[in-house]
């Protein structure tokens, strides 16, 4: 990942409904949630909202699927997976004893293999 990729991505999580809405979808996942779900669940507009979706679909944090005539929006856990990695990529100077903690920290939501996990 570019620095330019890692910033676009969180430029788009750094407004508050974005964010809510991009932790929601991961909760959410596999099957995502419709569009008009969303925007019910933060009580916002759905043109509102619908701008906030397209800024997280450009950065590459969700993905959309029509059913039918639902739009539904489900997290790309592997685009995250990337800036998350991209950001600690030199964690520690090489001691990985130093970062342990960290991964601690990402780790507890795996426990299940029904979970989703970054």
């Amino acid at each position: 990942m570019e620095n330019e990729q890692a910033i676009l991505v969180l430029a788009a999580l750094a407004q508050s409904t974005r964010l809510d809405v991009f932790r929601l979808l991961v909760a959410h996942e596999p099957k995502g949630l419709p569009s008009g779900e969303i925007a019910r669940h933060f009580v916002v507009p759905a043109n509102t909202m619908s701008t906030h979706l397209a800024v997280l679909t450009r950065a590459g944090l969700i993905r959309s699927e029509r059913q039918s005539r639902s739009v539904i929006y489900r997290a790309d856990l592997a685009r995250m997976r990337d800036v998350a990695a991209f950001l600690v990529k030199d964690c520690c100077g090489g001691r990985p004893e130093i970062c342990a903690p960290l991964i601690a920290d990402l780790t507890p939501c795996c426990t299940s293999t029904e979970e989703v996990c970054l």
